[in-house]
């Protein structure tokens, strides 16, 4: 009796402490909006003090009152971008987890496709673009294709690295229960495979804005890169600022979506351990 109550004590005192992970990802935010405060602080007092004009360097609080006084204008080009964006990402993600699949299981394809993919993806990508515009035109779909060739390869790179890392004593166990080549690679291939994938993800998801981004500037009457093109032209300097700091957040969201999936997904991966409240 004795030791039982000494072990629910324990527990209680143990399960009573503060989480030490929901300490430091409060600590690490506090830190992040403490670093951005500072940052825009000085930009703000640097403008000031050296009496930078605002067709140089707007201040924060220019750029602030710009997004301010129309939104919507913002928000409807944000849209535009966020849905090439997205769609891009998807056809990477779904064509890129395919191929990986195929040149993990087929050394045919390993020799030829994985090689050719890496001499693609050598390519600059902004020298392609002119082409896509010449073919599809200047709408959303040379934006996706744009997107989908940036963000293809991290996910096929990813994910074949994460198909192979699978333990071979697993594999061979499952030999031995005479499995077929489908359920070991759902049961055993695929699952070990997420992280990677998820990883591979990460790196898609801004690689792919990059893309849409490089497809407005080339052509394009929608999107922050159109926004951008257009008051770069007319030195309307703090809706540049504007533009770029809508992107850089639709970035940072994409970004931490991508990560949400992957702790509500795998919360069972070393890097989340203990990282639920």
């Amino acid at each position: 009796m004795m030791n039982a109550r000494n072990a629910n004590e324990a527990v209680m005192a143990a399960t009573s402490r503060p989480r030490p992970v929901r300490r430091r990802a409060w600590s690490s935010s506090c830190y992040t909006a403490a670093t951005v405060a500072a940052l825009l602080l000085a930009w703000e007092a640097a403008c000031r003090i050296f009496d930078i004009g605002a067709y140089l360097l707007p201040t924060p609080t220019e750029v602030i009152k710009t997004i301010a006084d129309d939104p919507v204008f913002l928000l409807g080009h944000t849209g535009a971008t966020a849905a090439a964006t997205i769609a891009g990402f998807v056809l990477a993600v779904i064509v890129g987890v395919a191929l990986a699949v195929a040149i993990v299981y087929s050394r045919l394809l390993e020799k030829t496709l994985f090689t050719s993919l890496v001499a693609f993806n050598a390519i600059p990508k902004v020298a392609i673009a002119p082409l896509f515009i010449m073919w599809v035109g200047t709408g959303i779909e040379s934006k996706v294709l744009m997107a989908f060739l940036i963000a293809i390869f991290p996910i096929i790179v990813d994910t074949v690295a994460g198909l192979r890392s699978v333990d071979p004593a697993q594999l061979d166990l499952a030999r031995t229960y005479r499995s077929s080549h489908f359920k070991m690679f759902w049961k055993i291939r695929f699952p070990n495979a997420l992280p990677g994938i998820f990883a591979g993800m990460k790196v898609g998801i801004t690689l792919a804005l990059i893309g849409t981004i490089v497809g407005e500037f080339v052509g394009s009457n929608r999107g922050l890169g159109f926004v951008v093109l257009q008051a770069q032209g007319t030195y309307q300097t703090p809706l540049v600022f504007a533009a770029i700091s809508v992107l850089s957040v639709l970035g940072v969201v994409l970004f931490h979506l991508i990560d949400l999936a992957e702790r509500r997904l795998l919360p069972w991966h070393v890097s989340h351990r203990g990282a639920k409240p």
